[in-house]
């Protein structure tokens, strides 16, 4: 059993997402899925409540509304405003 003496951890964030609440977030997903939306909420785990999310297909783009994306899921997570997508150099 754990003595007294050792503390006990709580589970944090390793980013800071107050600074993006209200604002347009690009997300790409395992397995290659992309999505953008406004981000309204998020909690320790980064999982996310997103709303007017576009689901955005190869040939089409998917309207989803108010979404709760699961953080372990999330690889890429940018914010839509400020910046640039690049060519891959390596192509």
């Amino acid at each position: 059993m754990a003595s007294k003496d050792q503390k006990k951890y709580k589970k944090e964030s390793i980013l800071d997402l107050s600074k993006h609440v209200d604002t347009s977030l690009s997300l790409q997903f395992q397995g290659g899925r992309q999505a953008t939306g406004i981000l309204k909420g998020y909690d320790q785990l980064m999982n996310l409540v997103m709303d007017d999310v576009v689901e955005v297909l190869p040939d089409s783009k998917r309207r989803l509304g108010l979404v709760v994306f699961r953080g372990p899921s999330i690889t890429v997570l940018n914010p839509t405003q400020g910046h640039e997508q690049i060519s891959n150099p390596f192509v």
